[in-house]
């Protein structure tokens, strides 16, 4: 989907601050592309435009030379040490990185989305101290001098050079953040194939997106119907997409938009949140199509959000108190915050391989996500008796989840235990009705 903006510099604008740069370091860090590259993310270095002992023999113009890389005519993009794009990038592993983090978008050499998604996610792999100063700069100047010092670092780094850039950033830190409201500029997702905007949202998140909240639907619908549901009003509920059973994609609220999905307005204006069709039963089981689609989504968002890893910490009180670095999504779930089921056990049990499969399609840490405690991958099941008449089946851990009927006494299988409201540990039964409080169970 297209960037958010009439102009380059504004679409720009709005890409920045919607990763979190304050306006200063929005300002500051355009500049410098300004002086760059003249915000043209196709630009070849001037020295090297019709200079064919440069580059191969073939004379090349800017256009010309994006063309040629992107068809494979043109090899020597690596090693020419030619400045291109947006932040002229020159030595051969920053180009190599760039070339590798547009072919896995499928995108032109010199698309200006893949650049700005490469370079937030350049900032935070590599130079992570010039991303957090960008976050916390109060001034144009600093955020600039920073800029130019510590990423560009071009052999003239005078005080003229400084002014001169500097100057750049003021010019649109007066076009865009004098005198008006910041603005968050987000892309949606151009997998989805349906676009059917729901009008339960707030308009726009309040907060840059690092969460993402995936649902299941409780139905096998298409990406069209779900989107279908949240048209009402009286529905008093969205999300923003919906993944169907057939692995198609529908858009419900645009990213920059907060849904109404997961019982939290702190969590959602934080989250893309997704319904995934599901069974309608216990353990609200999606198809292999739908879970393909889920994660080919999710990757996306992080990709075009600039985040190289995605996290699954397994708990509540962890996952708020984690402060995620600029390149992590976090993954959130509704169950903890509301009493429901939600995202259903079938997605609740792959959160961590989403997380890590996801991590290793961006390229992230090699290291998988830690998964949560108690899951039945590290659980060694045992068997109980139950001695009280018509005990409770919990379709979650705690009595703050609905009931799914009742045992009577007997032996039973337990192949998970959690915590939660009401019983002292909770275990899950092997035939999949629900949980049970241990309280009234002995280990035999």
């Amino acid at each position: 989907m297209p960037l958010i903006g009439k102009t380059i510099d504004e679409k720009i604008w709005n890409y920045l601050k919607a990763q979190g740069l304050t306006d200063f370091g929005a300002a500051g860090l355009i500049g410098n592309l300004q002086a760059e590259s003249g915000l043209s993310s196709t630009n070849l270095q001037n020295s090297f435009e019709n200079a064919p002992a440069k580059t191969g023999g073939v004379s090349y113009t800017d256009a010309s030379y994006t063309a040629a890389v992107d068809s494979g005519a043109y090899t020597g993009f690596v090693s020419d040490r030619a400045g291109y794009g947006l932040a002229q990038w020159t030595y051969p592993t920053r180009k190599q990185a760039l070339l590798n983090f547009v072919k896995t978008m499928g995108r032109s050499i010199g698309d200006l989305e893949a650049q700005l998604g490469f370079l937030i996610t350049e900032l935070a792999g590599s130079f992570p101290r010039v991303l957090a100063d960008l976050k916390s700069t109060t001034s144009v100047q600093e955020a600039s001098d920073c800029v130019l010092l510590n990423f560009e670092r071009p052999a003239d780094q005078s005080q003229s050079v400084k002014n001169k850039r500097a100057g750049y950033g003021q010019a649109f830190y007066d076009k865009f953040a004098k005198g008006s409201a910041d603005v968050m500029g987000y892309t949606n997702s151009s997998l989805a194939t349906v676009k059917l905007i729901s009008p339960n949202k707030n308009s726009p998140r309040n907060k840059p997106l690092d969460i993402i909240t995936i649902h299941c639907f409780v139905g096998q619908v298409t990406a069209k119907r779900g989107c279908e549901v949240f048209q009402p009003t009286s529905k008093n509920a969205s999300c923003n997409y919906v993944v169907g059973l057939d692995g198609g994609i529908g858009l419900c609220v645009e990213e920059k938009d907060r849904s109404w999905c997961t019982s939290s307005a702190a969590n959602d204006n934080r989250a893309v949140t997704i319904e995934v069709a599901s069974d309608t039963a216990h353990p609200y089981a999606v198809t292999a199509k739908a879970y393909a689609a889920l994660l080919d989504l999710v990757t996306d968002i992080c990709r075009r959000n600039g985040k190289r890893k995605l996290l699954w910490l397994g708990d509540k009180a962890k996952t708020l108190a984690y402060k995620p670095a600029a390149d992590e999504m976090l993954l959130t779930v509704h169950r903890w915050y509301a009493a429901k089921a939600c995202p259903g056990e079938y997605l609740f049990s792959r959160q961590a391989a989403i997380a890590e499969e996801v991590t290793k399609r961006l390229g992230g840490a090699s290291a998988p996500t830690p998964a949560p405690p108690n899951t039945a991958t590290d659980f060694e099941s045992y068997t109980v008796r139950v001695t009280a008449t018509n005990l409770n089946i919990r379709k979650g851990a705690g009595t703050n989840f609905h009931s799914a009927g009742y045992i009577k006494p007997g032996v039973y299988t337990i192949v998970e235990e959690a915590d939660g409201k009401g019983a002292t540990r909770w275990g899950k039964l092997k035939s999949g009705m629900g949980w049970i409080s241990l309280d009234y169970a002995k280990k035999v």
